[in-house]
């Protein structure tokens, strides 16, 4: 439960730290004091989004910090799930810089929003007026008696097997939209396919090709450059060769008087071996080019192929055109193979199918016994809250199609007249008596929920004398059973009923509107009430009954 909450530059906040007590707490001020301020300062705590405007004005942020004491509520599985320090004791603290940038922390450890958000869910429920909506809001109600059935596993089973029905049908209907655009394509896929493998297509062709075709093309360039080398070197008169080996003689001759001779002979006779080795290759090779026109229109031919294909397929190389016939060797293979996904994907859809209906019968039956408990409960709890003739009835009924709170559809019927047509709530109901049912469903359910606190801010709008005594019996009850409920009230009977009062209250200063809250002593808050009495001037009888208030309660 909230045991202190400190708030610093928030909108009129400059500085703010209460303590709060366990069991039933009431909040007064006059309207604009700050009330509204507080609860949005919590809200962030809740994982709410922050807005930089709510800054105090010339302030570089803003801080929210509360410390809840939660040893008696098993949430120790929550901080291992999300590895956070964990001793019966949790501080949540939100900075909000002017910036922009927003800080979260749970136990001083960096959090998410969303843990914030779901541990906030935990500790703390904000009843605030705009939440009588809910009442007819068929997912509350749906909620409300999941709570009363503790539906919490059953609901998490059903939860999960929906979520494995939708996605196989949306598999499959991917699979069948996919099946039916590539059976309108399959002549399309077949022609191209059947043309890339007419081509024969081999990996490596295309340079080859392009190669071969070169040569040809200067076939007779290539031998006539050739033929004249090697008459440079091989010629009788003048040749390269013939020269080098009168050379050699003369060097060969020179040995025995010129002893350097015998290095230079060496030398010259491994090039003359050489040169004469590299002459009869390229008279060789020279032998083997060819001109044949024939072969090079051949390859001409299959190249202008290649090239068109590539063409007309937007690609660049040969390897990419092989890819792309396996790739429609693949689209035909998976054509011929649709039909036996679809039919193994229907099967298990609708296996799926079976078992979200039967977990959402299971659903039904214990949702249908939580609407009788339901309505029993809150018949006996609105009876003292000035409604005898209360009617209140949960109808049930089924959906064409499971959603994902389950097949059941919930109406909540009500009427507050004798012998009064049952109609949906919120078509017949007051202000004060849909804040009458509200505050009976928030008893209902606090039994069933382990939930810390809860602020019920200002429900008791409507109503007055003798019905806000009741509810202020519902909301001390509430608060007896190790549970902290705190009221934001504008009702002395209920303000007279905390067993702690706080008041919140503006100071005008010079320059600056602060908001302040601080808790009353026994004497403060005859004053309060009798001033919620009576008004701005006090009475002694105003005063007299604030006593008389408090005493009893």
């Amino acid at each position: 439960m909230l045991r202190s909450l400190y708030i610093q530059n928030y909108a009129l906040i400059e500085k703010l730290d209460i303590g709060f007590d366990s069991g039933f707490s009431v909040v007064t001020g006059e309207t604009g004091a700050g009330k509204s301020i507080m609860l949005g300062a919590i809200g962030l705590l809740l994982g709410q989004r922050a807005d930089v405007k709510a800054i105090r004005l010339g302030a570089s942020k803003c801080v929210i910090e509360a410390r809840f004491d939660i040893s008696a509520y098993g949430m120790r599985p929550f901080f291992e799930e999300n590895e956070l320090e964990y001793d019966g004791e949790c501080i949540l603290r939100r900075e909000v810089q002017a910036s922009g940038k927003s800080r979260a922390f749970i136990n001083d450890t960096p959090a998410s929003l969303a843990q914030m958000k779901e541990l906030g869910e935990l500790l703390i429920d904000v009843h605030s007026q705009h939440q009588n909506l809910l009442l007819n809001q068929e997912g509350f109600q749906l909620n409300v008696l999941d709570i009363l059935a503790r539906n919490d596993a059953v609901l998490e089973k059903y939860r999960s097997l929906y979520g494995e029905w939708k996605r196989t049908e949306r598999e499959l209907a991917e699979l069948h939209a996919l099946a039916g655009q590539n059976r309108a394509d399959e002549d399309y896929i077949r022609f191209q396919l059947e043309q890339l493998d007419e081509a024969r297509l081999t990996e490596g062709e295309q340079e080859l090709l392009e190669q071969e075709v070169e040569l040809l093309s200067h076939a007779e360039e290539i031998k006539a450059g050739l033929y004249g080398i090697e008459q440079m070197f091989a010629s009788d008169e003048g040749g390269m060769l013939s020269l080098l080996k009168e050379n050699l003689n003369t060097l060969h001759g020179l040995r025995k008087v010129y002893q350097p001779a015998e290095e230079l002979h060496g030398r010259m006779e491994s090039a003359y071996i050489e040169l004469k080795d590299l002459s009869q290759e390229i008279s060789s090779r020279a032998e083997n080019v060819e001109f044949d026109p024939e072969r090079l229109a051949e390859a001409n031919e299959r190249l202008n192929l290649i090239y068109s294909l590539q063409q007309k397929h937007r690609v660049q190389t040969l390897e990419e055109l092989m890819a792309l016939a396996d790739e429609y060797r693949k689209r035909l293979s998976d054509i011929t193979s649709y039909d036996d996904r679809i039919a193994e994907l229907t099967a298990l859809r609708d296996s799926q199918y079976g078992q979200v209906k039967a977990q959402a019968a299971l659903l039904t039956r214990s949702r249908t016994e939580a609407a009788r408990e339901a309505e029993r409960q809150l018949a006996a709890r609105l009876v003292p809250l000035g409604m005898p003739n209360v009617r209140f009835q949960v109808e049930m009924g089924l959906r064409k199609e499971p959603g994902m709170q389950g097949e059941d559809t919930v109406a909540f019927l009500f009427s507050a007249n004798k012998n009064g047509l049952l109609q949906n709530i919120s078509s017949v109901a007051s202000g004060g008596e849909i804040a009458r049912v509200m505050l009976s469903v928030k008893a209902m359910i606090a039994g069933a929920v382990k939930l810390p606190t809860i602020i019920f801010d200002e429900i008791d709008t409507g109503v007055s004398g003798e019905i806000a005594d009741r509810m202020a019996d519902i909301m001390q009850e509430m608060g007896d059973s190790n549970r902290q409920v705190i009221s934001i009230t504008h009702l002395p009977q209920i303000a007279a009923r905390g067993s702690a009062h706080y008041k919140v209250y503006k100071k005008d200063s010079d320059t600056e509107t602060n908001s302040h809250i601080r808790r009353l002593t026994d004497e403060e808050r005859v004053e309060e009430i009798a001033h919620m009495l009576s008004g701005a001037t006090l009475t002694d009888a105003a005063l007299d009954n604030a006593r008389a208030l408090l005493k009893l309660g």
